[in-house]
């Protein structure tokens, strides 16, 4: 008896089916953690510089503001343009073409309305603006 203890008891073998288990469960956390990588990408953007085209060309363009009162007098920059009688407005195109001519069409030009001005006096102001050429318009 003395003689073959350990060879019939102790010594199964090398077990595969635990191996295959642990080789399972890794190939499934390599698989599941490949699938969440980030790809980086580059971004194309472009940052303003302290040293622009505008900022070279002077300080920037002082908008035109064109003042319609409730009862229908047009004034730019505190100075009244016609009658409020006039539909065509030729004092306030003849202005703004001057000002286009001199400062550009990119000045911009902002109509402020009385609110309670009537629509037709505002329409007669914006067909003189477009008659006059001017491009950048907006409402206050």
């Amino acid at each position: 008896m003395g003689g073959s203890v350990g060879s019939e008891d102790g010594d199964v073998g090398f077990q595969i089916a635990p191996m295959v288990d642990v080789v399972f469960v890794l190939l499934l956390f390599f698989m599941a953690s490949a699938g969440s990588q980030v790809v980086e990408r580059e971004l194309n953007i472009s940052l303003p510089s302290g040293r622009s085209s505008a900022a070279a060309a002077g300080p920037p363009p002082t908008p035109m503001i064109i003042d319609i009162s409730a009862d229908g007098v047009v004034s730019m920059n505190s100075r009244i343009f016609d009658t409020p009688a006039s539909k065509e407005l030729p004092e306030l195109r003849a202005q703004l073409k001057d000002n286009i001519d001199r400062f550009g069409e990119d000045n911009p030009v902002l109509i402020r309305p009385n609110d309670s001005a009537r629509q037709e006096r505002i329409i007669d102001v914006l067909n003189s603006a477009a008659a006059a050429g001017v491009k950048n318009l907006t409402f206050s």
